[in-house]
This record gives C-alpha cells, sequence and structure tokens, in this order.
C-alpha cells in the first residue's frame, strides 16, 4: 500500500538567481553541496542522475526554467511508488534569493520512517547549500563518499567515536573546532557548522565535511574544494572504517 506524502522549505540564499540555479540545475553545482555524483541533461524531458557507492539513481525534468523552475520525477515502480521534486526561484533585493523546495510522490508501507527521514534531512541540506553559496560561491565542490558499518554498537556508541575522531567535546555543539588527521591527506581542521542526533557538519578552508550516522552505518558527504583531492575518497574511506569498521 502506498502513501502519499509532501514536504514543502523555503531557503533564503545569499546569492543571486543565477548563482542559485547553477547550484541546483547541473551536476557539478549539485556536486558542491548535495549527495553523490550528479549529472544533469538540461532540457525538459532530460534525465538527472545521481550515482552514490556505485548506485545509480535517475529522474526525468519535468519543467525547465533556467533561472526559476527546476521539477523532476522518477519512474513509478512495481509497488506503485515515485517520488517529486520542484526548485522554484524568485530574486529578493539586495542580491539574495528565495529557493522554495517541493518534495512530494508516494511511499510504500513502511512510509512513516521514510518520511521522517526525508523531513529531518531536507533542512541539513539546505543549510549546506547555505554554506556552499556562502563560502565557496564560484568554486566546483569534488564529492567524496564513504560508508562503514557500525555493527551492534548502540548510537551514542557510535557518536562517542565519531566526537572522538574528530577530536570534539561532547555533546558536539555549533561552534566547536575540530581536528582529524586522515592517514595521507592534509588534517581537517575546522569548525562545526551543524549538529544534530544524526549528523555533524563541519566547514575548513576547502571543504564541508558532512558525517552521518543512523540504521548500522556511518555515512561521509564531503564537498572539497582544494587543489589536489586525488585520493581523497579512499583515504576518508580508510579513515572512517578504522574508527567504526
Amino acid at each position: 500500500m502506498t502513501h502519499p506524502f509532501e514536504i514543502e522549505l523555503e531557503a533564503v540564499l545569499p546569492a543571486g538567481p543565477e548563482q542559485v540555479w547553477e547550484a541546483i540545475a547541473t551536476g557539478p553545482g549539485i556536486d558542491s553541496w548535495f549527495m553523490g555524483r550528479n549529472e544533469v541533461e538540461p532540457r525538459e524531458g532530460g534525465i538527472c542522475a545521481m550515482e552514490t557507492g556505485g548506485r545509480r539513481a535517475e529522474a526525468v525534468i519535468t519543467a525547465y526554467e533556467p533561472g526559476k523552475r527546476l521539477a523532476t520525477r522518477t519512474a513509478t515502480a512495481a509497488d506503485g511508488r515515485f517520488m517529486a521534486f520542484e526548485y522554484l526561484i524568485e530574486a529578493r533585493d539586495g542580491g539574495s534569493t528565495v529557493l522554495r523546495v517541493v518534495h512530494s510522490g508516494l511511499l510504500g508501507d513502511d512510509w512513516q520512517d521514510e518520511y521522517d527521514a526525508l523531513r529531518r534531512g531536507w533542512p541539513f541540506h539546505l543549510h549546506t547549500l547555505r554554506e556552499y553559496l556562502t563560502h565557496f560561491a564560484g568554486r566546483t565542490g569534488v564529492p567524496v563518499f564513504a560508508v562503514a558499518p557500525s555493527g551492534a554498537r548502540s548510537a551514542g556508541e557510535v557518536r562517542a567515536a565519531l566526537a572522538g575522531g574528530l577530536s570534539l567535546p561532547e555533546p558536539v555543539v555549533v561552534g566547536a573546532r575540530a581536528h582529524a588527521e586522515p592517514a595521507g591527506l592534509p588534517a581537517l581542521d575546522g569548525e562545526v557548522v551543524w549538529a544534530d542526533d544524526e549528523r555533524i557538519e563541519v566547514r575548513t578552508p576547502d571543504g564541508i565535511h558532512s558525517f552521518h550516522h543512523g540504521s548500522g552505518m556511518v555515512l561521509m558527504f564531503h564537498h572539497l574544494f582544494g587543489p589536489d583531492t586525488d585520493g581523497a575518497e579512499a583515504a576518508w574511506q580508510r579513515w572512517l572504517t578504522g574508527l567504526v569498521g
């Protein structure tokens, strides 16, 4: 049995409509703040694709109005499930932009847990978009993904391991200074810019580093803007596996 849902959010962003459009409607732009590696075929009827951890998801572009509106929809699954996304852009005085996001569709039998995860996730993603446009505007981020199982550890134990690996005291709070030393990479030194029960996000001069934990695993979605990112994904995977694997 399917269950309809709709999530609507609005964010004021410190950038003009053209910059916001580049961030939400191009592959390199999405790579710089959202999840995975992304491709966008820039036309109505084109394909938006996201690859995360070797898994590819696709949606068809149902509306494409540069600087104003982008909408996509996934194919309908055999059980009736699908997801649709709409992004509406409106210029504001002073060079800022209002972005309205509508995420809707049909979820399956476990809809409540999935809906709760989506509802909690969107404010974080829009925060990351704001961080990108505020601190890394005009630069293209290289996405880094890593995942490791947390086994039988409790959520508190996993959180403590992450905090320890980032040299953070508990409870982790926004504004705290983080430090980590993944082998083969420059040390991470930065500021916590988001902290909740599931996520820690750290901004450094050359990146936005996100750590997510829950459901028996820990994931990282980083966006790196530095000059040398070769080997970064493998190095962060080793760091994460050594920390919680």
